[in-house]
């Protein structure tokens, strides 16, 4: 009966949180959707686009970090129902507004309200589901992103044929709104909430029997795996954002392509990323189920560095045998097998950081690999933007290439140092 009731809950919870989390994800893009009908309206330039857009993406950034560490002081569904509410009022205020700075200071807000979102689903999914299940569901759920990005521009379009801009923001903000307080009812922070015993005090016994002991955050700060997941984190980070944000431009201008083939290029990384994320968590659960969780070496850490070895090599054909006549069958191969590489460690390498840390300051640690993540999409954009202008699309490339090996190489040499992050048990020092 228990098992039942679990189930029943999970189902509700899950669900909430993926359509909650798919509004979260249309409504940051909603801008860029009826972009086109807003500038016909307002006059606006490009340094007015890149303002309002820049405003969010810093916003998002740092509220991120930040809610990943509120994640572990408050109620993980107030804190997602909130976001997603303040999601939806930016965007009907945004629908009311004309002036460029109205624009920019509500789409600053958005990103901040954005922020809100990912790190309480963590925390309550690592609440709800064993160990075994955790990286399966993390993974399910991080593509309400993909369905979102590719459904939204089709909705927006489908929705603006008989409305204009400020109804299609409007309508989206209050679907937001009500939704939020949807969330708020159905979702619950942990199985106690609703008189079920906690999944993660069952968890506790055998080799994860020290993990009772909450940690302070210098202890978490002071764990040597936390800075190996960030800096690997960064670093396969930065090159699939190398790989998004400059893949159509190497095809097109060093190597002869079209328009077209760079556009299917990066339709066939998606997809392959979408297949990767799921398969990733799916694969690597069934590793834990097998061998459980111990104090050092992690059962994920063999399907993170197949994968990490996968984008170097998927990294190294894309540079090396694309050419004006190559077929464009293989130019999606290649697409699709470094979406599958790359989307995959970055799903792990969330999960690995959550489910590492001390129960009280999980939220916290995966903010911090996040934001390392954040500082590797920064160094993907001008630096390496800089090492072409002066050099070549194809030498940037190689910088790109040499750079994940180098980290694969490092990650397999530190596999089994101590992953139990935070405070060390008198008996295990």
């Amino acid at each position: 009966m228990a098992a039942g009731g679990y189930g029943r809950y999970r189902a509700v919870i899950f669900g909430a949180m993926f359509v909650g989390y798919t509004l979260y994800y249309f409504n940051r893009k909603t801008f860029s959707f009826v972009m086109p009908a807003v500038m016909a309206e307002v006059p606006l330039g490009k340094d007015d686009l890149g303002l309002i857009t820049s405003s969010q993406s810093a916003a998002y950034a740092i509220s991120k970090f930040v809610s990943g560490v509120l994640s572990d002081q408050l109620s993980a569904r107030w804190l997602f129902s909130c976001g997603l509410l303040m999601v939806g009022l930016v965007n009907v205020g945004f629908s009311c507004s004309s002036t460029v700075a109205a624009f920019a200071g509500l789409w600053f807000l958005n990103g901040l309200a954005q922020g809100l979102g990912w790190p309480p689903c963590g925390k309550i999914l690592r609440k709800w589901f064993e160990p075994s299940q955790f990286g399966t569901w993390w993974a399910v759920l991080s593509t309400s992103m993909n369905l979102a990005g590719g459904l939204g521009p089709i909705v927006a379009a489908l929705v603006s044929m008989n409305y204009d801009w400020r109804m299609t923001l409007s309508f989206s903000g209050f679907i937001c709104v009500a939704v939020s307080f949807l969330c708020l009812v159905l979702i619950k922070n942990e199985p106690s909430d609703v008189g079920l015993p906690n999944i993660e005090q069952g968890a506790k016994k055998g080799k994860k029997g020290s993990s009772s002991n909450n940690s302070t955050l210098t202890e978490l700060l002071l764990s040597p795996y936390l800075w190996v997941l960030s800096t690997g984190y960064l670093v396969v980070f930065g090159v699939k954002t190398c790989c998004t944000d400059w893949g159509q431009l190497f095809l097109i201008q060093e190597r002869g392509q079209s328009v077209l083939v760079g556009s299917s290029y990066m339709s066939a990384l998606e997809i392959g990323g979408l297949v990767g994320s799921i398969a990733a968590g799916y694969l690597s659960d069934r590793a834990v189920a097998r061998v459980g969780l111990s104090s050092h070496g992690n059962p994920r850490h063999a399907l993170l560095l197949s994968m990490m070895a996968g984008m170097c090599v998927s990294m190294f054909l894309f540079r090396v045998t694309v050419t004006g006549d190559s077929p464009k069958l293989w130019i999606l191969t290649l697409g699709a097998m470094f979406g599958f590489s790359s989307y995959g460690p970055i799903a792990l390498f969330g999960v690995i950081a959550n489910e590492s840390a001390p129960a009280n300051l999980c939220g916290t640690s995966h903010a911090i690999v996040a934001l390392m993540a954040n500082v590797g999409g920064f160094l993907a954009g001008l630096p390496f933007s800089t090492i072409a202008k002066y050099y070549s699309w194809a030498t940037a490339f190689w910088v790109a290439e040499i750079t994940c090996t180098a980290s694969t190489v490092a990650f397999f040499l530190l596999r089994n140092i101590r992953t139990k992050m935070g405070r060390i048990p008198k008996k295990a020092d």
